[in-house]
């Protein structure tokens, strides 16, 4: 079946060869000494100047919405004219995807269409706000930007992660105000207030919100086993994620030296680091102190249990493990000899070091005291090995444990120790000559710190001032409504990134999102609300030539650019239409191919992330596109492959869901096959079939309701059904 292909312009741009000439010369380590430090000085970047809101363009639309004085005013300077306005059934099912990421049902569209009051539009554009699949849908979006994973290789924050998830679609849910949203993912706390005094003259700390400690999952979600070694990725994929998401800059570059193009230095870097250097995990176990003390009384009476056969096992193989343990230490240097047989409280703690590093090769691991063994002894040992393995459930985690969170907290010792610059980004090869003060770029002068490193910096941040914070976060909210950012790279507004298509636009949107508290959902309806969000995706070939012309890519906007749906519309889409999509909202995540969790949740809630000893994230989602979690995504490609067309085409998720949707089909049009195929276009692509289409539908069925099936089959694998327009 054809796939919809849309053209892209191939040239090359002078943005695009720089950058592959930047990665070409880091990649064969060609750096100049010249290039070496920012070729941009920070007065020069835009990113940074201050946000001054610009006036509107007089004159240029009827519109009451600002958003089209500005958009229409570049219509007039490049010559374009726009074309007319999609219709009620298109902009309906497009408001439906963007803001919920669901179509209309038939009943929802019947509705709309019968309204005709002025304002018809902007209440379904109030109630889909209001409603608690917009935080699912949008939760997908920035999750997908602050690199959300349920596992990544040994990620320790796995159990519970999914309660950020659930925190960060609550938060949206809420409209907590952005500014409050950024601020408790970086410190647990919403409010810019950290302390107060009392009647009595005492000052404490703020009680922050209960639940905010799940928003903690954004840093804790970093810390991460490779191999079972630690690699103390938490401080730098904090940095790394912190600066894209939520400054909109590219500072991976600095951890090895000065940026090449953009004002930050290698010692930038590495004070945003010391700012997370103290942070440590902490499991948090979330359950009933009854829950609690009946887990503690069944552990205490499983560890009896194993204490009987553990006694006996050790006994047997220690003189066995003593001996080779023995030969080990003997072959050691002599220094480092004396500090393993020295007993542990009488180390140094730089003698308790070299003791650790050397833990791994003194520790004496079955397959090297079991030759060793008699053969008697053997047998015995591998009994009680085995009755051992039945208590531990057969090395199962255990079904009753209790549920947990990993949240992280500063250390106090950490708090005291030096951070320093590090070679090549390698935490074990600190520049102990360099070392690294807490701070980040651009800091101002006289920073108090004595709320908190990181307190101090989301303070600096999310403040209304910060021309780099309101900036980068209502271009992430365009793109998500039009496919492409007035900033065409959301994660670097740095040199490199190159300019906005419409900078007056995009320094308006920030102040206004600034003028209206940070509100996410005031911004989301001021956007489709407009006009240019209004416009029909497809025009007269003949009228729109010229046009097409002048601006080939629509940068500027004369046209709705036409979307393919993501991976999660996809599936929610298939399984709505057969009428069992599970909307609940919250809750773990679950793998479609796992036959016990065959319940129809919405695709958010799939399960995703990256392992190298196989594929952590589900077939469905890889094939559509989905990152992993690895990094953060800011803009999903959208690739058109035969995977994609042998899922819609030959998965059992679609032969499942054809099957419902056919018996739906015959059910509610009540064996009249004429009414089956109007249904089943408004189920699949949110409009009736036109009268060419109802012909062939017809024909195709003959009369037999046994082809529904099929039928169902082809609307799935329409075009139109993967597409918004």
């Amino acid at each position: 079946m054809r796939r919809i292909m849309k053209l892209q312009n191939c040239k090359s741009s002078a943005t695009t060869i720089a950058r592959r000439i930047a990665l070409v010369m880091v990649m064969v380590g060609t750096c100049a000494p010249e290039l070496s430090r920012a070729a941009t000085p920070e007065s020069d970047l835009w990113a940074l100047q201050p946000v001054v809101r610009p006036d509107l363009p007089a004159g240029t639309c009827a519109s009451r919405n600002p958003i089209d004085a500005f958009v229409t005013a570049e219509y007039a300077e490049h010559g374009l004219k726009p074309v007319g306005m999609a219709d009620k059934r298109t902009l309906l099912r497009r408001v439906y995807f963007d803001l919920i990421g669901l179509p209309p049902t038939p009943a929802e569209q019947d509705a709309f269409l019968q309204d005709s009051a002025p304002d018809a539009y902007d209440k379904v554009v109030d109630r889909l706000l209001a409603g608690e699949q917009h935080g699912v849908r949008y939760g997908r979006h920035w999750l997908d930007v602050l690199r959300y994973a349920d596992s990544d290789e040994q990620m320790i924050a796995a159990p519970g992660i999914h309660l950020w998830r659930e925190w960060v679609i609550r938060a949206l849910n809420e409209d907590t105000p952005y500014d409050q949203f950024v601020r408790a993912q970086l410190t647990g706390e919403r409010s810019a207030v950290h302390t107060q005094i009392s009647s009595l003259g005492y000052r404490t700390r703020v009680e922050p919100r209960a639940d905010d400690m799940f928003a903690l999952g954004f840093l804790a979600r970093g810390h991460v086993l490779r191999d079972g070694k630690d690699v103390q990725e938490l401080a730098i994929t904090a940095v790394d994620t912190t600066a894209t998401a939520f400054m909109g800059l590219t500072v991976g570059c600095a951890k090895c030296h000065d940026h090449m193009y953009d004002p930050i230095k290698k010692s930038d870097y590495y004070a945003m680091k010391a700012l997370f250097d103290p942070l440590v995990l902490r499991k948090v176990i979330m359950a009933s102190p009854a829950d609690i003390m009946t887990a503690a009384k069944a552990r205490a009476d499983a560890e009896a249990r194993r204490a009987a056969i553990q006694k006996p096992l050790d006994e047997l193989v220690a003189p066995y493990k003593k001996k080779l343990y023995d030969e080990r230490v003997a072959m050691l240097p002599a220094d480092v000899r004396a500090i393993v047989l020295k007993p542990e409280k009488e180390r140094t703690v730089a003698q308790q070091k070299i003791a650790d590093d050397y833990y791994p090769v003194l520790r004496i691991d079955p397959d090297k005291f079991l030759p060793t063994m008699t053969e008697a002894d053997r047998k015995k040992y591998e009994q009680l090995q085995q009755q051992l393995n039945e208590q531990r459930g057969g090395g199962r985690r255990n079904r009753n444990a209790l549920p947990e969170f990993w949240t992280v907290e500063d250390d106090p010792i950490r708090l005291q120790q030096k951070s320093y610059e590090l070679t090549s980004a390698d935490p074990e090869r600190p520049e102990k000559n360099r070392e690294a003060q807490p701070g980040w770029p651009f800091e101002p002068a006289g920073v108090d710190f004595r709320d908190g490193r990181r307190e101090a910096f989301s303070d600096w941040l999310t403040a209304p001032r910060n021309p780099l914070f309101a900036r980068v976060a209502v271009n992430r909210l365009w793109q998500w409504h039009f496919g492409a950012g007035l900033e065409k790279t959301p994660n670097d507004f740095g040199t490199l990134g190159g300019l906005p298509s419409n900078p007056k636009l995009l320094d308006w949107l920030a102040a206004e999102f600034v003028a209206r508290g940070f509100s996410m959902k005031q911004m989301h309806r001021l956007i489709v609300t407009s006009d240019t969000y209004k416009l029909a995706s497809e025009a007269d070939r003949s009228t729109a030539a010229d046009d097409q012309k002048l601006d080939p890519t629509d940068t500027f906007l004369w046209h709705f650019r036409l979307e393919r749906l993501e991976a999660e519309p996809i599936w929610d889409s298939i399984f709505a239409a057969a009428g069992d999509l599970d909307l609940t909202v919250g809750g773990s995540s679950f793998d479609p191919a796992n036959l016990r969790q065959q319940i129809h949740r919405r695709g958010a809630y799939m399960t995703r992330g990256y392992a190298t000893s196989g594929d952590a994230t589900p077939s469905f989602l890889r094939a559509f596109d989905v990152d992993d979690g690895s990094t953060p995504c800011p803009l999903r490609t959208q690739t058109v492959t035969a995977p994609q067309a042998l899922f819609t085409m030959n998965s059992p998720e679609i032969e499942e869901a054809t099957t419902k949707i056919a018996k739906r089909l015959n059910q509610e049009s009540k064996g009249d096959l004429h009414a089956a195929v109007d249904l089943g276009y408004r189920l699949a692509v949110g409009r009736q079939p036109s009268a060419e289409e109802a012909a062939r539908g017809k024909t195709y069925l003959q009369g037999n309701v046994s082809r529904l099936k099929g039928f169902a089959w082809l609307l799935l694998n329409l075009d139109e059904f993967e597409y918004v327009r």
